[in-house]
């Protein structure tokens, strides 16, 4: 192939990925109904716990005395020590610059009031299509937990859905804190109790049908910490295995499991103070094993995980591997671990998810991302045009859309 040729496709593969609409398969973002639960604007940006965790490292606050401080003043000091007296170029500050400038924000002079000014004309309705046109984002799968005292009653009272938000069931308290969670249960009508039997375990199988009927669940979801194991006595494994499995194949519910993160290892940092583990991929994949008609998806946040688990997708074909989550976020091990998916499984995965929990991020998540997988791709398929096959713009197109959300779609599609 002549290298004006191989040129030729490579601008084709980044131009198709740059301009394919995207399902954003996990954010922490709401619709617009559910009114300040849905992050936006320059603050929010600025006081993302990404952000706020690397501001430590340069101002003298203590957390207490930051934490203590009104929202409008968290910024203030989180940009004055990353944007002003010093330079923006860890991932999360480029990103945030990366959202103004394409929002059409003026970066150069430096200014958070004039950004404040410009953020204040707008109303969340408009922005959330304002940033959806800009990242080219078709659909956003929210985190939605019937857990949360704030989020619960929007979804009890109803509401006219925004139908670019579709719903993803988050269960952490129901799988990682039992003994807390039953008495909530109980109140809300449900059969169960402390104990786990077979009467607790239809209670709970009940409760995961309801929400998933009421929210229109597209799959149901959970964070783990490194050292979830399975098969195990414990009551994590126990509800899996009695509860969450019999429901997946009811309502054929996908099972997300996001595996790795230390909860609170300096609580003091509040939401910041998270960090994250190796964990054992071979509870996944004995889940996959033990449970072949249930749907898999699974993300892990050690970078030491990533090889092992996309080797298991290999093997088992109701796993879905998905998205760089939270600390794997980051340019080199975005590009490190698309290129090791693609080499091994294909376009049967999902390579992102922007895992935002302020609106804006889509822009940059999305920019960021799609200038990685674009470069990716563009090798692979310039690798197989040297063997004499020379992938058309429709099959680029079908893989493209795969690989930005149409895969999973597929994938948990009944």
């Amino acid at each position: 192939m002549t290298q004006e040729r191989t040129a030729s496709l490579g601008a084709l593969v980044r131009q198709v990925v740059d301009e394919t609409p995207v399902f954003d398969i996990h954010t922490h973002l709401y619709d617009a109904a559910f009114g300040e639960l849905l992050l936006w604007g320059i603050d929010e940006l600025l006081i993302y716990h990404y952000l706020v965790a690397e501001a430590f490292r340069w101002h003298d606050l203590t957390e207490h005395e930051f934490f203590a401080l009104p929202k409008a003043q968290q910024a203030e000091v989180v940009w004055d020590a990353l944007f002003i007296k010093h330079s923006p170029i860890s991932e999360a500050c480029r990103g945030v610059l990366t959202c103004l400038n394409a929002l059409g924000f003026d970066v150069k002079k430096r200014d958070l009031a004039a950004l404040r000014r410009e953020y204040a004309k707008w109303q969340p309705g408009e922005f959330v299509t304002r940033c959806c046109e800009v990242a080219k984002v078709r659909k956003i799968a929210m985190t939605n937990s019937p857990f949360d005292e704030l989020e619960r009653p929007v979804w009890e009272r109803g509401f006219e859905r925004d139908p670019r938000f579709v719903a993803a069931l988050r269960i952490d308290p129901l799988l990682l804190d039992w003994p807390a969670t039953a008495p909530k249960l109980r109140a809300w009508g449900y059969d169960v109790s402390a104990e786990l039997n077979a009467k607790t375990f239809d209670g709970i199988r009940r409760f995961l049908g309801d929400w998933t009927k009421r929210i229109d669940s597209q799959y149901c979801m959970v964070s783990l910490p490194p050292d979830f194991a399975f098969p195990h006595n414990g009551a994590t494994a126990q509800i899996i295995e009695h509860a969450i499995m019999p429901h997946g194949r009811e309502h054929n519910q996908a099972f997300a499991l996001m595996i790795g993160v230390n909860r609170a290892v300096n609580p003091a940092l509040r939401l910041a103070g998270d960090s994250v583990g190796a964990a054992d991929v071979g509870a996944v994949e004995r889940l996959c094993a033990a449970f072949p008609e249930n749907k898999f998806l699974c993300t892990m946040l050690a970078r030491e995980n990533q090889h092992a688990l996309c080797v298991s997708a290999r093997k088992f074909r109701n796993l879905h591997v998905f998205g760089c989550w939270w600390f794997m976020n980051i340019p080199q091990l975005i590009d490190e671990t698309t290129r090791m998916r693609l080499e091994l499984i294909g376009t049967s995965m999902t390579p992102q998810h922007s895992d935002c929990r302020v609106l804006d991020q889509l822009v940059y998540k999305w920019s960021h991302s799609r200038a990685i997988i674009g470069n990716a791709l563009a090798d692979k398929y310039e690798d197989l045009a040297a063997t004499g096959w020379e992938p058309t713009r429709a099959e680029i197109e079908r893989d493209v859309h795969d690989l930005l959300g149409g895969a999973l779609e597929k994938f948990i599609a009944p």
